[in-house]
């Protein structure tokens, strides 16, 4: 290993905060979030999905900041330095497949809302019936050079803010994104719950309803379903497991401890997933619209809604602006990660970094662009086109794998170590981690973790034995 420069380190704590927020907050937060919660019984959901945060996100979130902060790197060297023979050299390599991999779905889905932010300022959905709305979104998707354009800016947008370096470009311009993207929910907010027939919508969205949470519609117990719907929720929405949020912890000093760090971090991602739902849902119900799922919840329900809505261009245009800079904070963060992971493996400058990275992300991108269109015939039975295959990889197998590796890294004597790890994570002032939950994190979160690691596959093996 080289003798690497002094590390550049985040100007503020605030920074830090907001650009581990940012990474954290991405589009699972604000479409994926409110439909389950509305389907599995509104706050009755919430409730439980904020324990599962607490006892499954948070203790491996503070886990990836004090292995970034003990080590001073990124995942590239990290592991090495803590746990000198080289058991754990192969899990550097986990962190940045799992980055790019990510990376190679997400511009095309950021694109999406750069693309509908443009569509709405320019009134394309004006005097369009549902049907026409609907249209608009298959109209885009089957055009590969509007899919392809719209990936390409994502891309240039991102690598432009991570060439201006850490301070400059990443910190500088995502605090001022999220401050924009609070402010703009703050207003969306408003003006949803002041709606005619909003009341409605927020009984839907925050009255526990403990039967929702136990039985569907047709009388059905799906309290299991619930309970799993709430556990992946809390572990997906921090992006845990491919060293996302590490090379972050490799950047702040040791004023604070990592503990009360991870809460605030979890309690801002967690503010702005329920926000989303307070735009979405006392909406949908003002104007008779049924809150579906998925993306076509963002980009076939909501055009209807602000269709209908006085004013509806102005706050339609708002509503992609808020969602493009939720997409736009996690790209920037993960491009950040990619480039200072590059740096440090192969000892190169930012410059080289930067431009070696871009052009591995532009080329990886274009499958999934093309994958609704040109590439549209390439698909996997029981998981779905370039795009849901990709997100599958990820969110399946490399976020909890890389999680419980993560976990054992930590615990375990032939990892780094429990003491270690709890001496850092309790270095500065703020929320100690909790001592006694050393078997909890030893044997309860590996358990959980491979509980959703396994269901995750459980639909896709039925479809397969079907097929045989």
């Amino acid at each position: 290993t080289s003798v690497a420069a002094p590390r550049e380190h985040f100007a503020s704590r605030l920074g830090f905060i907001l650009i581990s927020a940012g990474c954290a907050i991405g589009l699972g937060n604000v479409w994926r979030f409110p439909y389950i919660a509305g389907e599995y019984g509104g706050a009755a959901f919430i409730l439980m999905y904020l324990i599962f945060l607490v006892i499954l996100g948070l203790p491996v979130m503070v886990m990836e900041f004090a292995v970034g902060r003990a080590s001073q790197r990124s995942a590239a060297q990290a592991f090495d330095i803590l746990q000198p023979s080289r058991r754990w050299h192969w899990f550097s390599w986990w962190a940045y497949i799992g980055c790019m991999l990510l990376m190679m779905f997400y511009t095309t889905v950021c694109g999406w809302m750069l693309a509908y932010m443009a569509k709405m300022a320019t009134g394309t959905f004006d005097a369009l019936d549902p049907d026409g709305v609907a249209g608009v979104f298959g109209t885009m998707l089957a055009n590969p050079s509007e899919m392809v354009g719209w990936m390409l800016a994502v891309v240039v947008i991102g690598f432009f803010v991570c060439s201006l370096g850490l301070q400059k470009g990443v910190e500088r311009i995502t605090k001022v994104m999220m401050i924009a993207l609070l402010g703009v929910m703050a207003l969306l907010v408003v003006r949803s719950v002041t709606l005619p027939g909003a009341a409605e919508g927020l009984e839907f969205y925050l009255k526990p309803n403990f039967h929702n949470l136990m039985y569907d519609a047709d009388g059905n117990m799906i309290l299991f379903e619930s309970i799993f719907a709430a556990m992946g929720q809390a572990f997906f929405t921090l992006s845990l497991g491919i060293s996302a949020m590490e090379v972050f912890g490799s950047r702040i000093g040791k004023q604070n401890s990592l503990t009360g760090e991870a809460l605030r971090i979890c309690g801002l991602d967690t503010a702005v997933a329920i926000l989303a739902g307070l735009i979405i849902f006392p909406a949908c119900f003002a104007f008779a619209v049924a809150p579906d799922q998925g993306p076509s919840l963002v980009f076939v329900t909501l055009p209807n809604v602000f269709n209908q809505m006085p004013l509806g261009q102005l706050w339609g245009t708002l509503f992609f602006v808020f969602m493009s800079f939720a997409a736009l904070s996690t790209i920037i963060a993960v491009f950040e990660n990619l480039i200072t992971f590059t740096m440090e493996k192969w000892d190169l400058d930012r410059k080289r970094a930067l431009a070696r990275t871009a052009v591995l992300v532009t080329v990886l991108s274009l499958p999934c662009a093309l994958g609704f269109n040109v590439l549209a015939g390439i698909t996997i039975p029981g998981i779905g086109d370039i795009q849901s295959i990709e997100d599958f990889i990820v969110s399946n197998n490399l976020l909890p794998l890389g999680s419980l590796f993560y976990v054992l890294f930590c615990v375990t004597k032939g990892g780094w170590g429990w003491d270690n790890f709890l001496a850092e994570a309790d270095t500065g002032k703020g929320i100690r981690f909790p001592r006694w939950s050393k078997l909890w994190l030893k044997f309860g979160i590996p358990a959980l973790i491979l509980v959703i690691f396994v269901m995750g596959y459980v639909p896709k093996i039925t479809v397969w034995l079907g097929m045989a």
